[in-house]
């Protein structure tokens, strides 16, 4: 069997085990039907007329923008990946500095992640535009500027490094570096899942430990009750970007921690944010960030592998101008293909993470036992964050990562039924 052949096998093999993860490891059946079947979600969840038609009106102007975003994405990335353009422009950013391979990686990369950022900026400012508009969003434009910034910083250096790993070690193993490169990609999964909370997350939040009070102590008893402890609660201050509500668990072991927005504190009653916090504690308590990292990992090394098939196609090649998969003028055509890789992967990711976020509602609704309190925290996020309740079918299948306020409600009302008076 030829390298190329290989990768192709290999690559089928991995897509297999993907499959039998998620198969296996997704909550299909979250909630038993109670008697009578299961409610109708009310299109409304409970909204007023008002807050609808807010919602609509802010969804309806934001949806555009996301799918030209996209579009344009792919289009610049198309340009650059598929004809010689991106190879010679990798090549003469790093001309200067004497062309060496790693040069054009270490200079050529981060000239196209800003290029690519650049050109859907005017995207952005509208998108921020309308979040101003109705409220949604608190940042001046110095402060949306500087997150901007750092964000493309991180995301050039992230890509940077990775690529050059890569080009690396096809240079090193030209027949094996599939291989090679599919176990450090599974490897950087795990790694980036450990250290996203106390890398990434300060880069853009400050936080505090919630003072010590009876809201405090409660959360900390919920995580023990919930049988996984907790070593801080945190505050951070999202208000200085956003009027959102949110609440989240990260941190594995010794880092895990509680983390509530300040502005849940400011609007939230305690029970609706031990409500918030049970459902992030959920995730927890069924492992669902290790199993969202092996999917990943499983998932990068399946598709390093079929990266190993396609960059020695010789066709895609010629039209990347590039000589082999080792040649930095590929650099182009690789982020296209990842880029690529990532939009054809959304649905099934996020079909996976909506069961993943039903089952967390019901260990949430099990773990305070207050349906009432989950339904009024779902109507006051819903109304505050300005999710549509009722969205478009395709749109949903294809973008939500977590079920409508309807079907969240529906399923607290049902939980209610089955337990009981």
């Amino acid at each position: 069997m030829n390298a190329r052949r290989a990768a192709l096998v290999a690559a089928a093999v991995l897509g297999l085990a993907v499959v039998v993860v998620i198969v296996v490891r997704t909550p299909w059946n979250v909630l038993p039907e109670p008697p009578g079947g299961y409610t109708e979600p009310d299109p409304t969840a409970g909204l007023g007329a008002d807050r609808i038609e807010r919602a609509e009106a802010f969804a309806a102007a934001l949806r555009p923008a996301s799918l030209v975003s996209i579009v344009l994405g792919l289009v610049v990335s198309a340009v650059l990946g598929l004809t010689p353009l991106g190879g010679r422009l990798v090549r003469a950013v790093a001309a200067p500095l004497g062309g060496r391979w790693s040069t054009q990686v270490l200079v050529g990369v981060p000239v196209l992640v800003a290029i690519g950022r650049l050109v859907t900026l005017p995207v952005s400012v509208y998108a921020e535009t309308v979040r101003h508009r109705y409220g949604l969003s608190t940042r001046g434009w110095g402060l949306w500027v500087r997150d901007v910034a750092v964000s493309v910083a991180i995301g050039a250096v992230l890509t940077t490094f990775v690529v050059l790993m890569f080009l690396w070690l096809v240079r090193r193993a030209p027949r094996t570096w599939w291989a090679w490169a599919g176990g450090v990609a599974a490897a950087l999964v795990v790694i980036g899942s450990f250290l996203y909370p106390v890398v990434i997350e300060p880069a853009f939040n400050r936080f505090e430990s919630l003072p010590a009070g009876e809201l405090r102590s409660d959360l900390l008893l919920l995580a023990e009750e919930n049988g996984t402890p907790v070593q801080d609660v945190l505050v951070s201050d999202a208000s200085r970007r956003t009027t959102a509500l949110n609440a989240y668990v990260s941190g594995f072991g010794s880092t895990r921690r509680i983390v509530v927005y300040d502005t849940v504190l400011a609007e939230l009653p305690d029970e609706e944010i031990e409500a918030i916090v049970a459902h992030e504690l959920g995730h927890v308590a069924t492992d669902d960030v290790l199993t969202g990292t092996l999917m990943g990992a499983l998932g990068a090394a399946a598709a390093v592998a079929l990266l190993g098939w396609l960059l020695t196609s010789t066709p895609l090649l010629r039209g990347a101008g590039a000589d082999s998969p080792g040649d930095p003028r590929v650099v182009p055509l690789l982020l296209l293909l990842v880029s690529v890789g990532g939009l054809l992967a959304a649905p099934v990711q996020n079909l996976v993470s909506r069961q993943i976020e039903a089952r967390a509602d019901l260990r949430a609704l099990e773990l305070t036992g207050d349906a009432e309190a989950f339904i009024g925290m779902q109507r006051r996020l819903a109304a505050t964050n300005l999710g549509d309740p009722d969205p478009p079918a395709a749109w949903h299948w294809y973008f939500a990562s977590h079920p409508t306020a309807a079907h969240r409600i529906a399923m607290a009302e049902d939980w209610q039924r089955l337990e009981g008076p």
